[in-house]
């Protein structure tokens, strides 16, 4: 008998139907609706492909717009220089050390910017890949998790581009008097990047403390009783994954992740009733 086109995670379907007291059936080989390893596996291939290859086309559009970026990117150091002309030694230009430089640099934020852009796609094929294992009733988050997935990214993305001014602002002057700034594009682009990518990854978090109470693997009344372990918590991350180690960043990551926290209990509270 034919198999269904798409796949399933038989170990979160297992918790999902263990948390809600309904018996888990036994995959039978052959059986309607059921998929061998193998048949599991290439799904996995297929969607693995696919989200790749969004991260490829949108690594080529960011490739082709790379002087646009390079120019709105290098606005926060520019702006820093305008308002110090005394320490603006390289006219507001970054400088390579090297003859790769330039094409590694634009190799990387290419390829961080495709992985931006193709995050929905990706998210996208591993809901996908995950919803055949789940109830008829848990099937219908998905559109919201996609677009909560989507929304967050870009919200995380949106504030570190919002702060970034500031903790380069903070980082230059910090250095203190006598020190001027000259920076290489690898290093400065990479900070750039890797603070949008750091925010944006970080911010998606809420989605998984709403899949493990909608699982029920961990329920909302256990997040409410961790409430000050998690703000402990929630301030050592904030504080060890902002790459600029820059108080501005370490705030602008730790306050909404704590009002994430919050809102995330109540969300799961009413969703399920």
């Amino acid at each position: 008998m034919t198999p269904t086109p798409d796949t399933a995670s038989s170990a979160v379907h297992s918790i999902l139907s263990n948390s809600e007291g309904a018996p888990v059936a036994t995959a039978v080989p052959g059986a309607p609706g059921q998929m061998t390893l193998f048949e599991h596996l290439r799904e996995l291939r297929r969607r693995l492909v696919i989200s790749i290859a969004a991260v490829a086309v949108g690594s080529i559009v960011a490739w082709c717009f790379y002087n646009r970026v390079l120019h709105f990117m290098l606005e926060p150091y520019a702006s820093f220089l305008r308002h110090h002309p005394n320490e603006d030694i390289s006219k507001g230009q970054l400088v390579t050390n090297g003859p790769l430089e330039g094409l590694t640099t634009r190799l990387k934020v290419s390829t961080y910017l495709g992985f931006a852009l193709g995050c929905p796609v990706v998210l996208w094929e591993l809901w996908r890949f995950i919803t055949p294992g789940l109830h008829k009733h848990e099937k219908r988050y998905a559109v919201p998790f996609v677009l909560s997935a989507v929304a967050l990214f870009s919200f995380g993305v949106a504030t570190a581009v919002f702060i970034f001014p500031r903790a380069i602002d903070w980082l230059i002057s910090i250095s203190g008097k006598g020190v001027v700034p000259l920076f290489s594009p690898s290093k400065y682009f990479t900070m750039y990047v890797l603070m949008c990518l750091v925010f944006g990854l970080v911010f998606l978090y809420p989605i998984l403390l709403m899949f493990l109470m909608l699982a029920g693997v961990v329920p909302s009344s256990k997040w409410r009783k961790w409430r000050r372990p998690a703000i402990v918590v929630i301030a050592a991350v904030a504080a060890i994954a902002t790459p600029s180690s820059d108080p501005f960043s370490f705030m602008a990551m730790a306050i909404p992740m704590y009002v994430f926290y919050e809102m995330s209990i109540i969300l799961g509270r009413i969703l399920k009733k």
